[in-house]
This record gives structure tokens, sequence and C-alpha cells, in this order.
């Protein structure tokens, strides 16, 4: 007798599935799609998008397509409580699915942790990624005034490097085809790093990631925080005041949802606690993948080589839990990964192992491994969409 797999989330690590629904029908089960959009956004093309490099349409899956015509059903929804006793989830529509195996992949969120920043039309956070389309519209909406948008990210990791670098990169160019606007004037971008930019990454990826931003006179409050945000005005540590029109929460993310509150084990940072076989540690028929688990063998980065990585053992164990089968452990965790910033304007900083360099070359090469991933899993007619 068939089984029940629900997929909350159509995140990367669930890509695979997605694109062999078939094989679960085949079998006799039925797949069902849990997710708040029709589209999942990739994020290693998400700040090129914020620039205008690219459309939306190179940059999503169409996910709700990939269920349907697999053979699964689709519910644009979101998880709002789960009875893993009862193999129940509960949406915030009212429903509630059922299923025999539960997978998620509904990736992590900045955590609402400064004051003044909550319905502010101008204020996004880097996740999830469409919110970065929201904010080009923003920013665009205020060039279309004449005047040129004044900038704040908030955070100096990897994501708060691309944002700045690519709101300049979509600023000037917005200046410089605006007759009233002068494309002489540096655009008005500010990042507050807490820390510094990049902290837990060697001095030359630093020194890199300064210079890239200085040279275009991105401002960087080096050592500072941002406490509050009012109108118009951002209030840091050190009594300083800067302005902003559009702000970037950039500042760290946390697993979502939450399920400790629902007796699934959790790991020290949050997350759905997994052994190597990307299952969890307290139930069984529970697995998952990307931001949202916490890896027992060893904590691994939230970047989306991860989950990309994951695809096909989730794939594979999520099947084979179903035909109560062999699972295949996760073990592409060594070696650490290939990082490429982008920094905007056709450039990136290039990391792997003692290789660091910043260029056109490092951009172009990042550029083509985000296409190939995408041609992947694009399989519903992405491209041909406005």
């Amino acid at each position: 007798m068939g089984k029940n797999l629900l997929l909350v989330g159509g995140g990367h690590a669930h890509l695979t599935v997605l694109a062999n629904l078939r094989a679960y029908q085949e079998a006799g089960h039925h797949v069902t799609l849990v997710t708040p959009a029709d589209y999942h956004y990739y994020s290693g093309m998400g700040p090129g998008m914020l620039s205008g490099f690219y459309k939306p349409s190179e940059c999503r899956f169409n996910v709700r397509a990939m269920a349907e015509r697999g053979g699964g059903t689709f519910i644009r929804g979101r998880m709002t409580s789960i009875d893993p006793r009862e193999g129940v989830v509960h949406l915030d529509n009212g429903m509630a699915v059922g299923y025999d195996v539960c997978s998620f992949n509904t990736g992590s969120l900045p955590p609402p942790k400064m004051a003044g920043i909550g319905g502010h039309p101008g204020v996004f956070a880097v996740k999830p990624i469409e919110n970065l389309l929201r904010a080009k519209l923003r920013l665009e909406e205020v060039l279309a005034t004449g005047r040129s948008p004044k900038v704040l990210v908030i955070g100096g990791g990897p994501a708060g490097v691309e944002l700045a670098g690519n709101a300049c990169e979509l600023i000037r160019c917005g200046c410089s085809v605006d007759s009233e606007a002068d494309p002489d004037v540096a655009p008005d971008v500010a990042v507050v790093p807490g820390r510094g930019l990049l902290p837990r990454f060697p001095e030359k990826v630093r020194s890199l990631a300064y210079r890239s931003l200085a040279r275009r006179g991105i401002k960087i409050f080096d050592g500072h925080t941002a406490s509050r945000l009012g109108d118009g005005v951002a209030y840091l540590s050190g009594d300083l005041h800067v302005p902003w029109d559009v702000a970037f929460l950039a500042y760290g993310v946390s697993p979502q949802p939450d399920l400790s509150r629902f007796g699934v084990a959790t790991g020290p940072k949050g997350g759905i606690l997994v052994n190597q076989y990307l299952r969890s540690v307290s139930h069984p028929n529970i697995l998952g993948g990307g931001d949202c688990i916490s890896f027992a063998p060893g904590e691994l980065a939230k970047v989306g080589v991860y989950p990309v990585r994951q695809n096909p053992v989730l794939h594979h164990n999520l099947l084979a839990t179903l035909n109560e089968d062999v699972l295949e452990p996760f073990t592409n965790t060594e070696g650490g990964y290939l990082l490429i910033l982008n920094c905007g304007g056709g450039r990136g900083i290039l990391h792997k192992g003692f290789l660091t360099y910043e260029g056109q070359t490092a951009f172009w090469l990042k550029d083509r491994i985000d296409r190939a991933f995408m041609k992947r899993f694009q399989v519903s007619g992405e491209l041909e969409e406005e």
C-alpha cells in the first residue's frame, strides 16, 4: 500500500525530489508540497537580480508546476504546527495535512532583533530571496523621482557584501540613464558590519572585500552596530545617525520553523537535528535539508552549496524510507567549498583553500556555475515567463 510523503518547503534541497516525482508515483506513493509561494528563488543569484544583471525568470524555479506535472499535490501555505505522533501538519490557511513521511526544506530567516523594523515599507530582510525583487522596485521608485536613494546594509557577512555592491551597481546604472541625476555622484550606500566585514574569513578575503566596496565610495561603519531604525534615520552605536531610504537586514539567519515546541529534537543553534542520513534523531519519519536542519555529525555553514549537495541524498533517502529500503549517508562535507561573492559590476571575489582573488574572472565562473545549476531544474518553462 502506498504512503503519503509531505514536503514542507520548496527549497534547494527538495529540487531533485520534485524533478523525480514519477519515481514516487510509480512506487505507489503520493507526494504533497506545501510552500508559501509558487516559485522558489535561488539565493546564489539574488544579489544579481537586485542589480538587474539577472531577470527574475532566470533566478527562480516554478515548484508548483514541478509538483503538479509530476503527479503531486501543491498547497500554497505555511506550516504553523506539527503533531509528530499523529503525523499531521497544520497550516496557516486552516488546513491539516497528514503524512507517513515528512521532509523539511524551509530555510532560514534573519532574527527580528532590532527595534523599529516592523512594517516599514523600505526595510527588506535578505531572506526570502524574493524580498530583493521588492527592494529593487523600491529603489527604482526613488530613482524615478530623480533622486539617488540612500541605502543601508546592516550586516557584514557574505550577503551584506553582495547586497552593498549590487545596490551600488543598480543605483549607478539608474543614475546614468536618468537625465536629472548626476552620474558622477557616487551612490549613497553604507554598510554597518558590526565586528567588520567577513569576520570568519581569511584576512586576504576580508581585505579584498573592503577594497571592493571602498573603491566605489561605499561607506563602511566598521565596529558599529545598528540599534534602531527610525523613520529615515538609523541609530548606530557611538551615537551615530545615518540616513536611509532602503535598508537591508543581513545580520545572520536562524533556522525556520522552530520544531522544538512540538517535541522534535533540534540542534544547539536551532534547526531539526538530523543524523548522517538527513533523518531526525528523534523522529525517523521526519527528514530535511538546507538551512532548516542541524547536522549532528558536524554543524554546516548556512551556504547554498550544502542543500545543493544534499539534493540527491535526500531524494534517495525519502524514497528509501517510504519503501523501507537502505539509506545513503550524506558525506559531502569535507574539503570546504568554493566561495564566490558577487560584488556587482561584473566582478567577484573567489576563495577556495589557498586560492583567493578578485576580478571579472571570478564572477564569470560564478555565473557559469549558477546558470548550469538553474538549467538542471528549470524544467517548467521559467525562462519563457515575464
